[in-house]
């Protein structure tokens, strides 16, 4: 009998889990970006916080800090916006565990882990175009406020800024 998604626990992940993770990644590239082993163990090695479902198979989510040499329109937008953060680059769950509460757990750990280590804001981006409406829900429902939006990638892609204030 296999675990449920919601009974699997959260663990780091680590760069022998990224070919684990970059199909995960790489089916959903129209939300995220497409990757490949080389990038996304550097992000990995960027990454604040890295934690996943099944060695990021089923899910994962990476974030930065504030000061990672990152190149990315969207962290470049929040640098010259924001003092200190959290970025939350890409947050991914495979189709056949979504709705079991494991994106909702990754964002409480991440939550508690920023908290802790000093930092009173999580942000991120969400797509409006193409349009991405189930995740601008899902953070309003995390207690995400809007506070920007841009047009990137030479006019392909707009997206609005989110933070979360940790009090």
């Amino acid at each position: 009998m296999s675990q449920s998604p919601k009974a699997r626990a959260i663990q780091d992940l680590r760069l022998p889990d990224v070919p684990f993770m970059l199909p995960l990644n790489n089916a959903h590239a129209a939300e995220t970006s497409l990757l490949n082993e080389a990038s996304l163990a550097e992000l990995l090695s960027l990454a604040f916080y890295a934690r996943g479902v099944d060695r990021g198979a089923t899910a994962l989510l990476i974030a930065l800090e504030h000061t990672a040499g990152y190149i990315n329109p969207n962290f470049n937008w929040f640098k010259t916006h924001r003092e200190s953060f959290i970025y939350l680059d890409r947050v991914i769950i495979s189709r056949v565990a979504r709705g079991a509460g494991l994106a909702r757990a990754l964002y409480w750990d991440l939550f508690a882990e920023a908290k802790q280590a000093g930092y009173d804001r999580v942000v991120c981006e969400v797509n409006i175009d193409p349009p991405n409406p189930a995740s601008e829900a899902f953070h309003a429902a995390m207690g995400f406020v809007r506070v920007g939006q841009a047009t990137i990638h030479n006019r392909t892609k707009s997206v609005l800024y989110f933070e979360k204030p940790l009090r």
